[in-house]
């Protein structure tokens, strides 16, 4: 048994790499399409270079690992020696699902956990139920919301699946005892009539303010609208159809007037609709034009969708319809809409209480 990184120099001057990995009388090869080394003319090329043959490496390491503990159907000693931190690096660059950046947020919480506890080369062949559960106190005490939650469910997700790979002998999240704390912190949202106020108030920029106001009425994303082509919009039947980049989902939508005002005239097929900034530097346009509104909430270009979907469940679209147009996967992503408008209905009711 061997698993071996090798160098294909191809016709362009890039380098492929691919693990040869021979196992019980066969061999295989497996190409590592996402770390094509390029061909380095400055110095800029060969670090990244570097970093991705480091990469290559660690994944050749985890393999190996892997093989071994298949094969003895029990603990290896490679599983012994195998950082975890860097067994949980190659699984995440052979990762395709749509929380693949989520996936990788968690491992950098727990590497910078690792860092304060001195315990950067942790091992499946060391980690304990203690060691589990204080890194979800570290979870806890630096995230927000159900952020703690959402990075500690990825980080058992790697953990089964190394316990899977036969890379430890016992799951050792059966015997941690803490449970993850953490619920979703409310969103603010932006009423109609807080979008109207927004509309009347000037901006030092006035393309953040057009596309903000689009993705009120549309639902889309920060990173869908910053990539928007006019090739996605179609003004005769006024319609939008665009591939979300965070589930990668196909999705249609109709536009109403409000929108197809806000895009004017049309751009060529190739152009970005709106010329953004960086997100950063959208925010901050966007805090202050929320402050000179008048506006005491605080808004980032999330809410924006929020917004959308709340606007649309208060004023009676159903949830089903609400879910589609929001590009859901699942209706219990849209409950939090729900759960908002008829909170924001209560309020609008408890005005007009009579005293009795």
């Amino acid at each position: 048994m061997s698993v071996i990184l090798r160098k294909r120099v191809n016709a362009d001057g890039s380098t492929s790499l691919l693990l040869d990995i021979y196992n019980n009388g066969q061999r295989r090869y497996e190409f590592l399409k996402n770390l094509k080394l390029a061909k380095a003319s400055n110095a800029f090329d060969r670090q990244e270079n570097k970093i991705k043959l480091q990469q290559a490496e660690s994944i050749a390491i985890a393999r190996a690992a892997e093989l071994e503990a298949t094969n003895y159907n029990m603990l290896s000693e490679a599983g012994k020696k195998t950082c975890i931190a860097t067994w949980m690096q190659s699984y995440i660059d052979g990762y395709k699902k749509a929380d693949k950046r989520n996936m990788q947020g968690a491992l950098n919480r727990f590497q910078d956990f690792l860092k304060e506890e001195s315990k950067t080369g942790l091992t499946f062949g060391h980690i304990t139920p203690l060691i589990i559960e204080d890194f979800i106190e570290y979870l806890e005490s630096r995230s927000k919301g159900e952020g703690a939650s959402s990075y500690y469910n990825r980080f058992k997700k790697m953990l089964r699946n190394a316990f899977r790979k036969r890379l430890m002998r016992d799951n050792v999240l059966d015997l941690v005892e803490k449970r993850i704390k953490g619920k979703a912190s409310k969103k603010e949202i932006l009423t109609l009539t807080e979008l109207k106020t927004l509309a009347n108030t000037t901006t030092e920029s006035g393309e953040v303010k057009t596309a903000f106001l689009f993705s009120c009425v549309t639902g889309l994303r920060w990173i869908d609208i910053k990539s928007l082509k006019w090739s996605s919009i179609f003004l005769q039947s006024k319609s939008m159809t665009i591939t979300q980049s965070k589930t990668g989902e196909a999705l249609e939508m109709p536009l109403n007037e409000t929108a197809v005002k806000l895009l004017g005239e049309p751009g060529k097929p190739a152009d970005t609709v709106f010329d953004l900034p960086t997100a950063n530097g959208a925010n901050k346009t966007l805090k202050a034009w929320v402050k000179r509104a008048g506006i005491t909430k605080k808004i980032t270009w999330h809410n924006a969708r929020h917004s959308f979907g709340t606007n649309l469940i208060y004023n009676d679209v159903d949830v089903l319809t609400t879910s589609k147009l929001l590009g859901h996967t699942s209706l219990k992503h849209t409950q939090r809409y729900v759960d908002t408008a008829n909170e924001m209905k209560q309020k609008a009711t408890d005005k007009v209480n009579i005293e009795l």
